[in-house]
């Protein structure tokens, strides 16, 4: 699949979709329909258009033009025309330009990392949960809590006020949410041709052990090669650890029970519902029902037979184009649900040092209020990646427009994809109202006295979790040791701060 967030293009939360393991970022949404967390597309990852210079917002006569950093797939040929186009539109709408460059899906980690850590120039940036507050925590982004309201009012009234409150850190708004399906909803999604031909139970499919028949009869009777779970090494099983909060922390070895009322923070790796999650997963690799590279592979087939992603009904038109098939069936897993994590799964942050940051956030917002330009981000040239088959509703034409359209603007003004239903958005908006809520929402970790730990603990994680998220590793014998360099490399400080900010929050 090359979804079109959370996703894994998910999505996040992602769907017009979370990174896989931690929010949107990580998203297989390349165009249009998944929420927070789709996984990761197949495009290859490419690194940027117009990534040849690293100069700041420049003006063009009076027309400032802004370089914005974002995660995506491979550039197309008509990529430079069609910047070429919003440009001129946004010029004349707002004067102001912008210079869209594209991480691609498997170096955005990186290159966003070394562009915030250099100091490169830039003056949007998307973020994600897994970087957001260390991001802030470093001085990489303005704080916009006061310019949000006087200078783009519209925007600011748009999004409700507990996704605003979900993004602040220290009382402080550092980032524009892309208002979408905000709470997370987790699908699990199959081939339909599958289902047919193996008779497979889709409403008695509840938990990871429900997939382990269906696994083991697409195995069965498709051959020794063929994988029914294909999965990458940066997203593995999509939404593996959503039954707990990380706090916005970006670490999944840390968290709350999403439904726990205690509010305990916990090291999630050693708590016995994960361990028999990872055992399961860890035989499905060693039976080759997971593809033996997943560890090592970066970009997401554009066909898998079952993937796990954050979405929302109608994601599936998307995916169904990129996969080339005739229908994929969605089963609602769990969600949706809101955490202060599913609400910065997909943000835009202006750099603290950018000299137009007002401009920049006129920028957002007429991407956030403004159809035509929304649907441009979103689905490319017209007339070569899409035409309109109504004001609300667009045909795709290609599969190549490579920028993620769940990390530019909210849902709710953009057009839905021909074969979606026409009221998708409308869903999603019913989703969020529906949504639960972590016994911890609205809290995020506090990172001021942590980094330093926070860092280490995450370059443990790093060594081990490829192989631990695809199964390749047997838990019982990895677990512990990774638990017990965690906890030399800080996670028990982690721990107990953590539970003592979480303690005095919900005090106050």
């Amino acid at each position: 699949m090359k979804a079109f967030m959370k996703s894994p293009l998910l999505i996040g939360a992602a769907a017009l979709a979370m990174t896989g393991l931690a929010g949107c970022a990580k998203s297989g949404n390349n165009n249009g329909a998944n929420g927070a967390a789709a996984s990761s597309p197949a495009a290859s990852a490419s690194s940027a258009a117009s990534a040849s210079s690293s100069a700041p917002a420049t003006k063009s006569g009076d027309i400032p033009t802004l370089v914005w950093w974002t995660i995506g797939g491979q550039i197309p040929a008509n990529y430079d025309k069609a910047i070429e186009k919003i440009n001129e539109y946004t010029a004349e709408k707002i004067g102001v330009k912008i210079d869209l460059r594209v991480a691609g899906w498997g170096e955005w980690d990186t290159k966003i990392n070394t562009i915030v850590n250099s100091g490169e120039p830039f003056d949007i940036m998307f973020t994600n949960n897994g970087k957001y507050s260390q991001q802030v925590n470093m001085g990489a982004f303005a704080d916009i809590s006061d310019m949000v309201q006087s200078a783009t009012p519209d925007l600011y009234n748009l999004v409700p006020k507990m996704v605003w409150d979900g993004t602040k850190i220290g009382g402080k708004v550092y980032a524009v949410p892309t208002y979408k399906d905000s709470s997370a909803t987790q699908y699990w999604v199959f081939d339909d041709a599958l289902v047919k031909k193996y008779n497979i139970d889709l409403a008695g499919i509840k938990t990871m052990q429900d997939l382990d028949k269906p696994f083991r009869d697409i195995k069965a009777g498709e051959g020794k090669s063929y994988y029914p779970l294909s999965l990458t090494q940066g997203d593995g099983f999509n939404g593996f650890f959503n039954a707990y909060d990380d706090m916005t922390l970006g670490f999944a070895p840390i968290g709350v029970k999403t439904d726990d009322a205690s509010r305990k923070v916990v090291s999630v790796l050693e708590q016995p519902d994960t361990m028999a999650n990872l055992k399961l997963l860890h035989q499905w690799y060693k039976d080759g029902i997971v593809n033996p590279d997943a560890p090592t592979k970066i970009e997401a087939d554009p066909y898998r037979p079952f993937f796990s992603a954050q979405a929302f009904p109608g994601a599936e038109v998307n995916w169904q184009i990129n996969a080339g098939i005739e229908k994929y069936d969605m089963v609602k897993i769990s969600g949706p649900i809101y955490t202060t994590s599913t609400i910065q799964g997909s943000m835009n942050a202006i750099s603290a040092n950018s000299k137009y940051k007002e401009e920049a956030l006129k920028y957002l917002q007429l991407v956030n209020t403004d159809s035509k330009l929304r649907n441009m981000l979103a689905f490319g040239e017209e007339g070569v990646d899409f035409d309109y088959v109504s004001d609300k509703v667009v045909e795709r034409k290609t599969d190549s427009w490579p920028l993620a359209a769940y990390t530019q603007g909210t849902f709710f003004n953009l057009a839905v994809t021909k074969g979606a239903p026409e009221d998708q958005w409308d869903q999603v908006r019913k989703l969020n109202e529906a949504a639960t809520s972590s016994t911890i929402l609205g809290f995020a970790l506090d990172l001021t006295d942590l980094a330093t730990e926070v860092a280490n603990v995450k370059s443990v994680w790093s060594k081990y979790s490829y192989e631990l998220v695809t199964g390749a590793s047997d838990p019982e014998k990895q677990v512990p040791k990774i638990a017990e360099e965690l906890r030399k490399a800080g996670m028990d400080k982690i721990i107990q701060s953590a539970q003592a900010q979480i303690d005095a929050y919900f005090k106050a």
